[in-house]
């Protein structure tokens, strides 16, 4: 019999906790998960200015502008992204695939040191924005693994809080 080695992963990540997809029509795209497949309710946000307070885009300070809307499907985390404004790892992906399942959230608590070990491994931050939490807090972080995994991963550290959403679908009842 072989003798047993230890695996020694260059990046480990945790637990996935998102599936994200690019829609063109987030309002159409959250009725349909909803009145199809019964997920929901879904929190609506605008990223971009002023709610994101920090945006790089390939190292460099940028600004661009999504709709995101929020659910859970079981203990997963369904996020759906409408791409409105600015070059972004969003845009490109549309460009190179059409709309689609985008990227694998994982989370971290300490995004510098996992950002940190993600470029000792050798994968590049592609776009990242940070200071969306009402305490500033909050960042969420993009990996350049297309070409690795076929996806993207996607770093967040959630903020401690959250802002209100603009809107929640369906309505709740008065």
């Amino acid at each position: 019999m072989g003798e047993t080695r230890k695996h020694d992963p260059k990046f480990p990540v945790g637990d996935l906790a998102q599936v994200c997809i690019i829609v063109p029509d987030l309002d159409k795209a959250v009725e349909n998960f909803y009145h199809i497949f019964g997920i929901g309710p879904w929190h609506f946000y605008t990223y971009g200015k002023p709610l994101v307070k920090r945006m790089t885009r390939n190292g460099k300070d940028t600004e661009y502008k999504m709709r995101v809307a929020l659910s859970y499907f079981g203990k997963m985390r369904l996020e759906l992204i409408e791409p409105l404004e600015g070059d972004t790892v969003y845009k490109e992906f549309v460009e190179k695939h059409g709309y689609g399942v985008h990227h694998l959230g994982i989370l971290t608590d300490n995004m510098e040191g996992s950002l940190a070990k993600a470029k000792k491994a050798g994968l590049k931050m592609t776009m990242d924005g940070a200071g969306f939490g009402p305490d500033d807090d909050g960042h969420y972080a993009y990996l350049d693994t297309e070409d690795l995994i076929s996806t993207t991963l996607e770093l967040i550290e959630r903020p401690q809080r959250r802002n209100p959403p603009e809107k929640i679908y369906p309505p709740e009842e008065e």
